[in-house]
C-alpha cells in the first residue's frame, strides 16, 4: 500500500464512470476529455477495465499492464464474469501499482474508465475498496453512472434501472451522478408514455405501475413492483441527468452537476465566478429548462393537450 511519509498528497479532483456494459463508458470518456482539454483543463484517463482492448482515447494509466482479462480466464479457466472479479481483486492487492502509476501525473483532472460488470458496484467490494484508497490519496471523485436513456420507454426496464441505479448508489458511497446516456436513440425502441422530466426527476412511479399493470405478463406482479416503487421512492435518491455526448449543451449541464458534487466548484484550479459559486452552493441551478430543451430535440412530442394524455392513461 502507500508508503507513510507524512505528506499529505495534493488534493486530486475526478471522475469514476461507470455503468451497465454498453452504456457508452469508454465513449463517454473519450468526449469528456476533448471537452476538457478544450476547456484548458490537464485531463489523465485510467482504464480500470481488464477487458477493454481498444482505446479511442490516449490513456495515461492502463490496467492491463498490470492484469488482463484474457490472462486471467486462460490461466484460471474462469469464465468472462468470474475473471473480471478476480481482475479487480488482483488490482485491490497491487493498489501500489496504481498509486505509483497515478503519482506520475500531478495537478491533472482525472477520469476513471471502470468495467462494466454490474455485481462490482452492487455487491463484490473491491471496487468499492479501491475507490475508498484513492479518497485516501486526496481524490475527490464523483462517480458517473450511465444508463441506457431508451429503456425510459419500457416501464419494466426503467424499473429495474432505478433499482440498479440506487443499489449502486449506496453500495458504492461517493458523491453520485446518474446519466440518461444516448439520448439521440431514447426512442429507438418505442415511445416514451410521460414527457422527460417525468423520468430524470423520477415523479410519481404509480403512473409506471399502472402501464405494468396494463401488460398480462407484469399483472401477475402487480405487488412485488409497487413495492420496489415504494423503496425507490422512500429513498428518493435517484434522479438523472440527459445527455447526448455529442451535443455541447449537454456536456457541459453534466459537468455542471459533476463539479457540484465532488467540489471542483469550489476550487482554485480555474477563474470561477461569484455567481456561479453561489448558484452552486444554494442549488439554483434548475433542470427544468435543459431537460425541456432536451426533451424538444430529442422526443417526438404527441400534439396531444394534458387532459387528452390523461384520457389515454
Amino acid at each position: 500500500m502507500s508508503s507513510q511519509t507524512g505528506v499529505t498528497p495534493s488534493l486530486r479532483f475526478g471522475q469514476v464512470v461507470i455503468g451497465p456494459p454498453g452504456s457508452g463508458k469508454t465513449t463517454y470518456c473519450q468526449g469528456m476529455q476533448e471537452f476538457l482539454t478544450r476547456m484548458g483543463r490537464k485531463v489523465v484517463v485510467v482504464n480500470m477495465d481488464p477487458a477493454n482492448e481498444q482505446l479511442p482515447y490516449s490513456c495515461a494509466v492502463d490496467i492491463s499492464e498490470l492484469v488482463t482479462l484474457d490472462d486471467v480466464m486462460e490461466g484460471l479457466k474462469l469464465g468472462p464474469n468470474g475473471g473480471l472479479l478476480y481482475c479487480m481483486e488482483y488490482v485491490e492487492a497491487n493498489l501500489d501499482w496504481l498509486e505509483n502509476k497515478l503519482k506520475q501525473h500531478s495537478d491533472c483532472y482525472f477520469l476513471f474508465d471502470c468495467p462494466g460488470q454490474v455485481e462490482l458496484y452492487t455487491h463484490q467490494s473491491s471496487v468499492k475498496n479501491i475507490f475508498s484508497q484513492l479518497a485516501k490519496w486526496n481524490f475527490r471523485l464523483t462517480a458517473v453512472h450511465l444508463v441506457d436513456s431508451h429503456y425510459c420507454a419500457d416501464p419494466a426496464k426503467f424499473i429495474s434501472v432505478l433499482c440498479t441505479s440506487l443499489s449502486t448508489m449506496l453500495h458504492v458511497e461517493l458523491p453520485h451522478v446518474n446519466i440518461l446516456s444516448k439520448m439521440d436513440l431514447i426512442e429507438q425502441y418505442g415511445k416514451l408514455a410521460f414527457n422527460l422530466d417525468f423520468y430524470t426527476e423520477v415523479m410519481d412511479l404509480t403512473y409506471l405501475l399502472d402501464h405494468l399493470a396494463a401488460d398480462p405478463f407484469f399483472k401477475k406482479f402487480h405487488r412485488l413492483n409497487v413495492k420496489l416503487a415504494e423503496v425507490i421512492q422512500d429513498y428518493s435518491l435517484v434522479s438523472f441527468v440527459p445527455l447526448n455526448v455529442q451535443d455541447r449543451e449537454s456536456m457541459i449541464q453534466v459537468l455542471r452537476a459533476v463539479d457540484k458534487a465532488n467540489g471542483y466548484c469550489f476550487g482554485d484550479l480555474e477563474e470561477r465566478n461569484l455567481q456561479a459559486m453561489m448558484s452552486a452552493a444554494v442549488g439554483a441551478d434548475f433542470q427544468f429548462d435543459s431537460t425541456l430543451g432536451v426533451q424538444e430535440r430529442y422526443v417526438e412530442t404527441s400534439g396531444k393537450t394534458v387532459e387528452e394524455e390523461m384520457l389515454d392513461l
